[in-house]
């Protein structure tokens, strides 16, 4: 029941304020209509007298009337500057009403002044020239500057009433009373957001834990959102407090220049932002359009490689264990494929700003891409020419193990140490490769070992066969698929070398199962009383004692 007030509580405050919020963006952009100006030929159409960028008669520093041309000789920032003085005088001159600000055409210029009784008193003229500019006659347009004159007037003289003065502290009192109930509420929202935060220790927190895939636990998700909190907190203070500024200004006369031309830049930063945010929806359609076509190709693209890994489908001259690799060079090319048709909609691909990314990758790929591109291209070799796959025992450059990975840059080998080794592919692609698990998996056939000892001439070479051969039938890691074998690689000057043949079993085995053959041989031999010469030397026969080794276990 507490957890439920306190929640319904938390949102009420939260609804109150979100409205005083909508309070105040309402009247910090409210701003009073400003007066109607002739409308002006585009600046590549205008008459060659017209100035391009046009002066204003202004009252209090309000905008009244646009000037483009100046009658006669006139320079148009003088005329301004006389206009604004004299419009200045008006104002301040309580005789004058606006109804008074009348028209004479008296050609070839229409005059607007005051006129009092019988007694008209110029102060602006308006000739054809002038009136060209905004395609209007001499007539129109000064019946336009009339209109705008009695309406600045109009409003100077309310805007500078006791009562508006009144009138705009009263409200700025109630705005600023607004703006601190906002603010309070903001804080206590605020700190119930935070209470809640810090209260929860399971559920939410350990399932955004899992879907993370661990890499966030509660403490730090806890931390991320009060961070996020404080950073909302002190953007929505700041907007409200900076739209405050124009809101303000605005309740007094003196200010409400300064008003408008915050506003003015808060509503031009908005529809700069509405304008971009229109201008992108089309390429992000565009873009989203892309990567989605992109995801669906990949996606197929995964599913058939899948298949020929697997041996599902079955394409002639592809093998299997180029199914995977292929399958990651297809998604490498499907990506570049993407950047490369989506970068033209990328909001700013054609800033300054992404030239001079695009430059900077382009020197550090060109720096580093040599000995890259050679790794790269020769990790593809291997791939397909089929030296040896992961799980193969292999000897590269004297490194003995099995292959734990094969990347496009390195090839990882384990060692019987379990010492991991990483080889470079360009190194590996200019070394001899020795596979041993070649034979059994491609011919269906097992790898033979070889041993090499040396025997004395004294010793009949059948018997060093047979004793060979029953070395290698004892070992339990070589196989009677296919029967050892001896062969005599050379007849030395004190001894014959010979060499036993046999085939191991399972190839991992394979340097237990020599070490196993190694170990045969001695025992063989030395049970048949028969001297290994290796390594060779002399000895002097008389008498001395054998060099035969005592039998295993005796004295």
């Amino acid at each position: 029941m507490a957890l439920a007030r306190a929640s319904g509580s938390t949102r009420a405050v939260g609804r109150m304020a979100l409205w005083l919020l909508g309070l105040l963006l309402v009247l910090g952009l409210n701003f009073t209509p400003l007066l109607a100006s002739p409308q002006t030929q585009p600046a590549d159409k205008l008459p060659k007298h017209c100035a391009v960028k046009p002066e204003w008669i202004r009252l209090d520093g309000r905008q009244v009337l646009e000037v483009r041309s100046a009658p006669g000789a006139q320079q148009v920032p003088v005329y301004a500057r006389r206009g604004s003085e004299t419009l200045q005088r008006w104002a301040s001159d309580l005789a004058v009403q606006p109804d008074q600000i009348v028209v004479r055409d008296e050609p070839p210029y229409a005059l607007i002044g005051v006129e009092r009784g019988e007694v008209f008193t110029p102060a602006l003229a308006v000739d054809d020239r002038s009136a060209a500019c905004f395609q209007l006659s001499r007539q129109e347009l000064a019946q336009r500057y009339r209109d705008n004159l009695r309406q600045a007037l109009a409003a100077y003289r309310r805007d500078n009433t006791l009562g508006s003065w009144l009138r705009g502290t009263a409200l700025a009192l109630l705005v600023l009373g607004i703006y601190v109930l906002w603010v309070r509420l903001q804080q206590r929202l605020r700190d119930r957001v935070r209470a809640w935060i810090a209260a929860q220790e399971s559920g939410l927190f350990q399932l955004a834990q899992q879907r993370s895939g661990q890499l966030l636990d509660s403490g730090q998700i806890r931390s991320v959102l009060l961070l996020l909190l404080q950073l909302i907190h002190w953007a929505l203070l700041l907007l409200v407090s900076y739209l405050l500024i124009p809101l303000l200004l605005g309740l007094f006369p003196p200010t409400q220049v300064m008003a408008e031309g915050l506003r003015g830049q808060i509503l031009s930063l908005v529809a700069t932002l509405l304008g971009g945010i229109e201008a992108i929806i089309p390429n992000l359609f565009a873009i989203l359009l892309i990567v989605l076509i992109a995801v669906l190709v990949g996606r197929c693209s995964n599913a058939v490689f899948r298949a020929l890994d697997r041996g599902r489908i079955r394409i002639p001259g592809f093998y299997q264990e180029w199914a995977l690799p292929t399958a990651r060079l297809a998604m490498i090319l499907i990506v570049l494929a993407t950047v490369v048709l989506a970068y033209p909609y990328i909001p700013g691909s054609s800033s300054k700003a992404f030239q001079g990314a695009g430059l900077l990758l382009g020197v550090l790929a060109a720096l580093g891409s040599s000995a890259i591109a050679t790794n790269i291209i020769s990790g593809l070799m291997l791939i397909y020419t089929r030296a040896f796959r992961e799980g193969d025992r292999v000897e590269i450059n004297g490194t003995i193990g099995v292959v734990q990975g094969r990347d496009l840059l390195v090839t990882r080998i384990q060692t019987p140490r379990n010492e991991l080794v990483s080889i470079p592919n360009a190194t590996v692609i200019s070394a001899s490769i020795l596979n041993y698990s070649f034979s059994r998996r491609e011919i269906a056939q097992p790898v033979a070992m070889a041993a090499t000892i040396t025997i004395g001439y004294d010793v009949p070479w059948r018997q060093v066969h047979e004793l060979m051969l029953a070395a290698a039938r004892s070992v339990d890691g070589i196989t009677d698929e296919i029967s050892p074998y001896v062969i005599q690689t050379s007849l030395n000057d004190f001894h014959i070398s010979y060499e036993v043949n046999a085939f191991v079993r399972d190839v991992n085995t394979y340097r237990q199962t020599l070490s196993d053959l190694l170990a045969a041989l001695q025992d063989q031999f030395a049970a048949a009383q028969v001297e290994i010469l290796s390594p060779g030397y002399h000895a002097i026969r008389s008498g001395r004692a054998s060099t035969l080794p005592p039998p295993y276990g005796g004295s």
